[in-house]
């Protein structure tokens, strides 16, 4: 064999020798590098807790492990319409700034709401509203304030509502929006349709309400299964208070002092 052969040889096993090396060391570095990533990946999700000094977020959707939602933090226009076991329905979104609640299934069932700006007349309208609806219903117990332009209704509400599905309430209102021309018949069918509920009672009906009305007098009315006030007591805006009982037609039978 030739000398120069030889020396080719040997450079050969040489140069083999080191692409061996170098695969070996980039398998190592592959499966070090792989191994430091998952472990940094499972550091963070097994945070515990992360803390913050400041975050500005248009929107926050709080769910469960399965996503549901549970409650929902957002501005005006990414605020959330109406949610049925987690379908919308009713009304899009983009009008309610504040918290919405959700309940196990999905569905809303309260929130707190608030707005307040000045027109360009030069005059203002506010409003506040923490409510707590019934099941798979509308609100039953709520505080609010409204207020135009210094006309001011601040309170607390109790209410009765139909023992009736709200899903099922919709569909009712649209098959009668679709079955009939805006009108005169369409509005007194609607107008039906909001005041019955089985047994022929108010689909909603104020029991209790505590507050101030417009004309700065201090309330607490007491109504009926139909939401007719019976019973009011008032402070006025004068200090005179005052008890008065009325009539299903609303008419003052008795009066202290």
């Amino acid at each position: 064999m030739q000398p120069h052969t030889i020396q080719k040889m040997t450079t050969d096993q040489k140069t083999t020798t080191d692409l061996q090396r170098q695969v070996t060391w980039l398998k190592g570095y592959a499966a070090v590098s792989s191994v430091m990533l998952t472990l940094l990946l499972l550091s963070a999700f097994a945070q515990p807790k992360q803390r913050f000094g400041e975050i500005d977020v248009e929107r926050i959707n709080i769910v469960e492990p399965d996503g549901k939602l549970r409650m929902v933090l957002s501005n005006r226009p990414r605020s959330i319409g109406p949610i049925y076991k987690g379908q919308p329905f009713g009304y899009p979104g983009g009008t309610r700034p504040g918290i919405i609640f959700f309940n196990d299934e999905g569905t809303e069932n309260g929130g707190l709401t608030f707005n307040g700006q000045t027109g360009p007349d030069g005059k203002y309208q506010a409003t506040s509203h923490f409510s707590f609806d019934q099941f798979n219903q509308d609100q039953v117990l709520y505080f609010q304030y409204n207020d135009n332009n210094g006309q001011r209704r601040m309170g607390f509400t109790i209410a009765d509502r139909a023992d009736v599905d709200i899903m099922q309430m919709v569909k009712q209102r649209d098959s009668i929006v679709a079955a009939t021309a805006e009108g005169a018949a369409r509005n007194a069918a609607l107008q039906q349709w909001a005041q019955q509920r089985p047994g022929g009672r108010a689909m909603v009906a104020q029991r209790v309400y505590v507050g101030r009305d417009v004309a700065r007098n201090a309330v607490v009315n007491l109504s009926d299964p139909e939401g007719r006030t019976r019973l009011r007591l008032v402070v006025d805006s004068l200090g005179n208070p005052g008890l008065e009982f009325l009539s299903a037609t609303g008419q003052v039978t008795s009066r202290l002092p």
